[in-house]
C-alpha cells in the first residue's frame, strides 16, 4: 500500500515527521536586539528600492512615495529607539539581553507561507499575469492547509480566473 501513496500523503507524512522534531526545538534570541536592527534594515532597502517601484511626477503635489517614506521614517525611528534602548541596557545599566525563546515549528509555518506569498510576487512579475500568481497562490494554500476536498481546488480556481477575467476584459483593468 505504500507504493499507492498520493503525493499529498507523502507530502503530508514528511510534514508531519519533520512538525514533530521541530515541535520540541526552541532558541532564545536577543529578541529587543534583533528587531531594532531587522527593522532598520529593512527600512534602509525600502528606502533604496522605492525610486525604482513607485514613480513620482514633477507636477504631483503629494506622490505616491510620500506616505510610504513616513512610514519607513516612523519604523526606523522606533527601531532605532529600540535599539538604542537594548544597546544602553546593556552597556551602562549592565543588564542581560532580554531574551525570548522561540519555537521552531511555529517560524517554520510561518515562513511557509511568507514563501507561498513571495512565490506568488516573482510569478506575476515573471509572467506579467496576475491570474498565473492568483492561481498558484490559491493552490499553495490548498495544499499549505492539507486540503483534500477536489471541488476545493475546483472552486477556488474558477473564481480566482473570473476574478481576473471580470476586471481585464469586463472593466478594463490590465495587471
Amino acid at each position: 500500500m505504500e507504493g499507492k501513496q498520493s503525493w499529498m500523503d507523502r507530502l503530508d507524512k514528511k510534514r508531519d515527521e519533520i512538525g514533530e522534531k521541530l515541535a520540541q526545538k526552541e532558541v532564545n534570541l536577543p529578541i529587543e536586539l534583533i528587531t531594532g536592527i531587522l527593522f532598520l534594515l529593512i527600512g534602509i532597502v525600502v528606502f533604496a528600492i522605492m525610486p525604482s517601484q513607485v514613480k513620482v511626477s514633477d507636477t504631483d503635489v503629494v506622490n505616491g512615495q510620500a506616505f510610504p517614506t513616513l512610514l519607513m521614517v516612523v519604523m526606523m525611528i522606533c527601531s532605532g529607539i529600540v535599539l538604542l534602548k537594548e544597546l544602553y541596557s546593556i552597556f551602562v545599566k549592565k543588564q542581560p539581553l532580554t531574551m525570548k525563546k522561540i519555537n521552531l515549528l511555529v517560524e517554520v509555518k510561518a515562513l511557509e507561507i511568507l514563501a507561498i506569498l513571495i512565490l506568488t510576487y516573482v510569478i506575476c512579475e515573471l509572467t506579467d499575469l496576475f491570474v498565473i500568481g492568483a492561481v498558484f497562490c490559491s493552490l499553495g494554500f490548498l495544499v499549505y492547509f492539507r486540503c483534500r476536498k477536489v471541488s476545493y481546488y475546483a472552486i477556488t480556481l474558477t473564481v480566482a480566473v473570473l476574478i481576473w477575467v471580470a476586471f481585464r476584459f469586463g472593466l478594463g483593468v490590465n495587471f
